[in-house]
């Protein structure tokens, strides 16, 4: 599973102007209920339910807020950058800029997983992350998240 199996470029927002957490996931979920036909409260109210768990604030400017739906047919994702950070009670207690949900079938569960890591494995890159807050076309949003992640560099080891 490569990202660009869960995320298309209509799921790309390249300057989401929610002031909150709670408007931020309210955009989040207008914006997936147009592309997957569910409700958004639904939506919203899926996303709200698993933040009141635990903050899915990463840390270091970063939020994988997920979920999981029934009815829905197969993962789908939404990625958002913020024109500005808002506070999300990230565990770091700094602000997030960039918001990656994810919504899966409520019976996909290994889906779900591989989703979240590979995911987590873009946001977690470096590089990665330095580009997308470098960039503000949904184009250039999406080339980022869909282009392969370099595995981390192993020492070779001494022959």
């Amino acid at each position: 599973m490569k990202i660009g199996d869960f995320i298309d470029s209509r799921a790309v927002i390249p300057l989401l102007k929610a002031t909150t957490k709670k408007q931020a996931l309210q955009d989040i979920a207008q914006q997936l209920a147009a592309i997957i036909a569910i409700d958004q409260r639904v939506i919203f109210e899926t996303l709200l339910t698993r933040e009141k768990l635990g903050s899915t604030g990463l840390g270091q400017g970063i939020a994988i807020p997920h979920g999981r739906l029934p009815g829905l047919t197969q993962v789908t994702g939404l990625f958002a950058k913020l024109e500005k950070p808002i506070d999300y009670d990230a565990v770091d207690g700094k602000p997030v800029d960039l918001i990656f949900a994810l919504l899966s079938p409520d019976h996909a569960g290994a889906d779900h997983l591989t989703a979240l890591a590979k995911i987590s494995r873009v946001m977690r890159a470096p590089a990665a992350v330095s580009k997308l807050r470098a960039t503000n076309t949904t184009e250039g949003l999406y080339a980022v998240l869909t282009e392969p992640v370099a595995a981390p560099a192993t020492p070779a080891s001494a022959a």
